[in-house]
């Protein structure tokens, strides 16, 4: 017999999310070693290994032997694009490595990185993580006798730099910093240096650690300590790092900036083992789920995350609440990372394709669901109603962030305004969407408290839509307030 679903949650009909990929993607991961006397090439591919949740679009590496640079990239995974074979071709101890998600630029080959380019001072290697938001204006200023490869903000600053004026690289690099507004973690090689350098908001993450007889360059710490480097620190927002024959030196291109690091990095993107301003995120991501069982206390008998993101928070809230944690769903992590697309009758099952149900945990249960964010709501639902079919008896979804209101201009591709399910219902009307017993959100405080830091060192503009200083005003009429829901 059908289980009748109560009253208070039928079905909300207002709300109709668009079709789409219900997701918050970040846009890139990027790492850079220079080690005289190593092969660097496998290390660069491991690195990327570690960094593949980043991006699962296209990947490359560049390397050079120290006279000349040479590049292998292609659309898919690591894996599927680099073999023995290919990585014995590529000699050399200095290398740049890049895995991508599109979020400016189709995806297409021609938009894979690292990006190569000639200057009359020579070649180099350049591969981007972030988001520019004056690339128009900038591409004016382009010599365009010259013909784009690619339809990328990251070509833009590659060329850039290799039109700027006479000087050394490291100068080059610093004019173009001053003249591009957005976010931006580079790794750039030329034959004979290694420079990774970051916009002076510090929106996207770049570490640094020591590696073999040189430094290594990563997105996030956890890529430094698969190929063995030692953790030294973060690139400073406005920072340019070099490092070379003669060693690692930086120095900081002076901006009037406030620092806004993007706290999705702390929700979602990075990985729970790296760390960020000597915390490991999985502490972070633990306290969300302690203070939210704070906030949104419920009567249940169990506890879950959405695996794997939201696996830190569910225990969280497991040993805040004292209601034991489970295992609810498993997740197959392959369907989604492969080039064989799913027939129709497939496509419908949605979440099925990703997850299976532990019956035995959740029949007769009442269950809390922890995720860590809600998009667009579609798969939210299907989770709710896949819960339900396994035997739930109830399901209460909490989210590890505060409603998303907004888009992000700065590298992560969320979604619109008309396809943010936030942007257009209130928390009940949700609720109803997604067919839960009751929903609630941790709050901005209780999010900023679980990262250990203060509100204004970070981008909170998917929330708030208030985006960083220097960057808010140049997205003004991009930027607008929802129609339907202003709380």
């Amino acid at each position: 017999m059908k289980r009748p679903v109560p009253a208070s949650v039928t079905p909300y009909e207002g709300w109709q999310a668009k079709a789409g990929d219900d997701a918050v993607h970040d846009a890139c991961g990027v790492c850079g070693i220079f080690a005289p006397g190593e092969d660097v090439a496998r290390s660069t591919f491991f690195a990327l290994y570690s960094l593949q949740h980043r991006g699962q679009e296209s990947a490359g590496i560049a390397v050079s032997d120290g006279h000349s640079l040479r590049c292998h990239k292609d659309m898919g995974l690591i894996s599927q694009i680099f073999t023995e074979e290919m990585l014995e071709s590529l000699p050399g101890h200095l290398s740049v490595g890049h895995t991508r998600y599109s979020t400016t630029g189709s995806s297409i080959v021609y938009n894979a990185q690292p990006l190569m380019t000639h200057t009359e001072i020579g070649q180099f290697a350049l591969a981007h993580n972030g988001n520019l938001v004056n690339t128009a204006e900038l591409r004016d200023q382009l010599n365009d006798t010259l013909v784009p490869t690619s339809n990328s903000d990251s070509e833009v600053m590659a060329r850039l730099i290799s039109q700027a004026a006479h000087g050394t690289m490291e100068q080059r690099i610093e004019e173009v910093m001053r003249r591009c507004i957005g976010a931006f973690s580079i790794v750039l090689a030329t034959e004979s240096q290694l420079f990774g350098f970051r916009d002076p908001w510090g929106v996207r993450p770049l570490c640094i650690g020591k590696y073999a007889s040189g430094y290594a360059l990563a997105s996030e710490s956890c890529a430094l300590a698969t190929i063995g480097a030692e953790f030294i620190r973060e690139v400073k927002p406005g920072e340019i790092v070099i490092v070379d024959k003669d060693g690692l030196r930086s120095r900081m291109v002076e901006t009037h900036t406030r620092p806004a690091n993007c706290i999705f990095e702390y929700i979602y993107f990075s990985r729970p083992d790296s760390q960020v301003a000597g915390r490991e995120l999985y502490l972070a991501r633990y306290h969300m789920g302690r203070n939210i069982a704070k906030e949104a206390p419920v009567e249940a008998d169990v506890v879950m995350g959405v695996p794997d993101s939201a696996t830190a928070a569910a225990i969280g809230y497991s040993d805040e609440s004292g209601i034991p944690y489970i295992e609810g769903l498993m997740k197959n992590r392959y369907i989604g990372r492969t080039f064989i697309n799913p027939d129709h009758r497939m496509r419908v099952q949605g979440v099925k394709l990703k997850f299976n149900p532990l019956h035995a945990n959740l029949a007769g249960k009442r269950v809390i669901l922890i995720d860590d964010s809600i998009v667009r709501g579609t798969t939210t639902k299907q989770l709710v109603a896949l819960l339900r079919k396994a035997g739930a008896k109830e399901v209460h979804v909490r989210v590890t962030c505060p409603p998303m209101r907004h888009p992000c201009f700065l590298g992560v591709d969320t979604a619109t305004y008309d396809e943010l399910i936030a942007a257009n219902l209130r928390v009940p009307e949700i609720q109803r969407a997604i067919n839960a017993d009751s929903l609630a959100y941790l709050s901005e405080d209780g999010l900023v408290a679980s990262t250990a830091r203060e509100r204004k060192e970070f981008c909170m503009g998917c929330f708030t839509g208030r985006y960083p200083d220097g960057i808010h005003e140049e997205l003004t009429g991009r930027v607008r307030e929802p129609e339907k829901v202003k709380a």
